[in-house]
This record gives C-alpha cells, sequence and structure tokens, in this order.
C-alpha cells in the first residue's frame, strides 16, 4: 500500500449480497441503491457489481449521480429519488433517466422539461403513507396524481412507477409498519381509479426486502445490504458479507516513557514505557472524532483501543511491548476475517449506524477494488 489509508471494496462481495437479496425478493425485481458514492464504496463501481449480481435498477438520491452512471455508460434504469426546483430535468429525461415527483410543482417542472427536450419523461409517483418527509400524503395525494395523469395525457410524461419509503422497517413488529402498508395500498388503488397504470410498485428498502414477504410488491430498493451490513443487527446478518475493509499504514512507531500524554488534551496518558503508533487517518478522512479513546482496531495482530483523542489527520494507538514498524498495516474495520472490528461494531460503540460508519469514509481515502474486475 502506497497510500497512508485506503477503503478496500470486495465487488464479488457485492455481487454476492446481490444475487442473495434477489432471491429473498421472490418474483420482485432489484432496485440497488447507489446513492452517496454507493454508501461509500464508489458509485460507478458497485453499481456495476450489483447489476452483475441480478439488480435490474439503480438508485440514486441526486441527478448528478445518476448522470455520472450515465457518464460511465451505465445504462441501466436509474432512478433519482429526490427533486429540487431548477434542476437539469431536460438532460435527466434525455438521458433516459426516471425522474420522482412528490409534489405538483415538481410535475409541472419536469413535464415542462420533457416538452422542451422533445422527450417524454419517466415519472414515479412518491406517496407519503407516514414518514412526513418525501412524497405526498393527505388530500396532496389527489391533486399529485391529477395532475400527473394530465400531464401524461398531454404527452409529456408517462407514469411508469409509484413508491413509498418506511420509517420503523428495521424495528420488526412497530405498528407503523401495518399503517404504512395499509396506508399504501389505499393510495395505489386511488391512483389506479384515477387511471395510472404502473409498471413498477415499490416500498422495501433493505430491511423491509429481508423481513417483510408483503411489502415487496413488484421492486424492492436495498441500500445497507447491498455492501453486506445488517439492516436488522439484532436478527443477524442475514447471510451478508461485508464489502469495505479500513486499512492505514503505520505512520510512525516510538518508545515513549511512563506519563506520556497522548495526543490533544492529553485524553490518554501511558501508565508504563511503551510503544506507540500513529495511524495516518482522521476525522478529516471519516475515522469519527467521537472515537477517540474508544473504537478499536487491529495492529501488530491485537486488537487496540485508539489512544487519545482522533485528529483531523491522524490518530495513536498503544501497542504496550509488541513490535511493530513503520508501514505495518492496520485495519480499521472489515468483515472481521481476521479479527478486526466490523463498521456494525464501530457503529454500536458510538451509538449510531453501520451506514454512517461506511459512508463517511471521505473522498481523501482512496478506493481500491482487489480481485475480479466487473
Amino acid at each position: 500500500m502506497r497510500v497512508p489509508a485506503e477503503a478496500r471494496v470486495d465487488l464479488d462481495a457485492i455481487r454476492g449480497n446481490v444475487v442473495l437479496l434477489r432471491e429473498r425478493a421472490g418474483g420482485a425485481e432489484v432496485m440497488a441503491m447507489v446513492k452517496a458514492e454507493a454508501y461509500g464504496h464508489g458509485l460507478v463501481e458497485a453499481a456495476r457489481a450489483a447489476l452483475s449480481g441480478g439488480a435490474s435498477w439503480l438508485g440514486v438520491a441526486k441527478l448528478a449521480e445518476a448522470l455520472r452512471l450515465r457518464d460511465a455508460g451505465v445504462t441501466a434504469r436509474t432512478l433519482v429519488c429526490l427533486g429540487v426546483p431548477g434542476e437539469a430535468y431536460g438532460e435527466a429525461v434525455a438521458r433516459d433517466v426516471d425522474l420522482t415527483a412528490g409534489a405538483v410543482w415538481l410535475v409541472d417542472e419536469i413535464a415542462a422539461a420533457a416538452e422542451r427536450a422533445g422527450r417524454v419523461a419517466r415519472v414515479h409517483l412518491k406517496a407519503d403513507t407516514g414518514m412526513s418527509r418525501g412524497g405526498a400524503g393527505g388530500g396532496d395525494w389527489a391533486r399529485l396524481v391529477d395532475a400527473a395523469l394530465k400531464a401524461e395525457a398531454a404527452g409529456h410524461l408517462r407514469v411508469v412507477g409509484v413508491y413509498s419509503h418506511f420509517a420503523c422497517a428495521d424495528e420488526p413488529g412497530h405498528p407503523s409498519i401495518g399503517r404504512q402498508l395499509g396506508a399504501f395500498t389505499e393510495m395505489v388503488a386511488h391512483a389506479e381509479r384515477a387511471g395510472a397504470r404502473f409498471e413498477v410498485r415499490h416500498m422495501a428498502n433493505s430491511a423491509a426486502a429481508l423481513t417483510l414477504p408483503e411489502a415487496r410488491f413488484d421492486l424492492v430498493r436495498p441500500g445497507i445490504a447491498v455492501y453486506g451490513l445488517s439492516p436488522v443487527p439484532d436478527l443477524g446478518t442475514f447471510g451478508l458479507r461485508p464489502a469495505m475493509t479500513l486499512v492505514a499504514g503505520l505512520a510512525l512507531v516510538k518508545r515513549v516513557p511512563a506519563g506520556s500524554g497522548v495526543s490533544y488534551g492529553h485524553t490518554y496518558t501511558t501508565e508504563r514505557e511503551t510503544t506507540l503508533a500513529v495511524v495516518p487517518a482522521g476525522y478529516g478522512d471519516g475515522v469519527p472524532r467521537h472515537g477517540s479513546n474508544l473504537l478499536e482496531v487491529l495492529s501488530a495482530g491485537r486488537r487496540r483501543r485508539i489512544a487519545g483523542r482522533v485528529c483531523m489527520d491522524q490518530f495513536v494507538v498503544d501497542l504496550g511491548d509488541d513490535t511493530a514498524a513503520a508501514g505495518d498495516e492496520v485495519v480499521l474495520f472489515g468483515p472481521g476475517d481476521r479479527g478486526e472490528p466490523t463498521a456494525q461494531e464501530w457503529a454500536d460503540a458510538l451509538g449510531t449506524i453501520s451506514y454512517e460508519i461506511v459512508t463517511r469514509i471521505g473522498s481523501r481515502v482512496p478506493r481500491a477494488y482487489p480481485g475480479r474486475a466487473l
């Protein structure tokens, strides 16, 4: 390794996870969510791996992500899940990207852009079934459906899909799950009575795809599970394989006397003469600062707790009397095969979710894709 830190991404793991998800989805198609740089794993590379595993759709949050996929030659059906005023909807339509409409004004913008482009936009209507985030609910749903069908009749767009999103699918048995499913069924029925003819209905995220057969409809939208991390850790791994291993090469190893304060604020002090090792990765790379004196890594064959505060570019571990040298590899997290911590363990220690751990690894950390290219 010739860089200070590196995120190694196992594309075969992504492919295998999608194969598993397809099997669990029954007859539903799989939309692999590759938003936010594919949860930190690399947008284009992860998308190709997911498609090779049998995903027939890709999902992104922002239009720029979809356009990057098109620039890379990825032609699979791709849905943009967020819309904001003034986006380049004409370019999206021209490049065969599916768009979300959760408000009348967005239907109007997409239809106008499609008319200018001389193309027909493909639109998925988003229903707010109880998350109170994106989409239309209540009386707004009827107005959204009406606006979309009028634009369809005018030849500017096709209403090809309808979807919603669970608030608590990662909490099996939560009462909101049934309420949201019921609301979605009613809202789809209303749209169909009004004349909508949907190609796909979709609602299931990773947790629902794995635990709620009744939520799979025509299409499931797994995100974190594609990358091998469990959406419901209390229920185990579901056979998923974590795809990311974060490593670094030790920058410096040195002996220090007992009573040496370590890093900013001296929140860690050596109890005896010991060997300290500097790891060249910090919160500027996505290592959480609030993991100071808490998170563990694998170095010199054993787990070590971070000693002192995580800095912007580096942190320290105490090796005791074990030997190491500059350049030796330290594993921050991975699948756990060598005894290293997992992203889920880091998340548990910090009171957060594994999604945040992998997604926050910054662009300063290069992604490497060892093994088979896709």
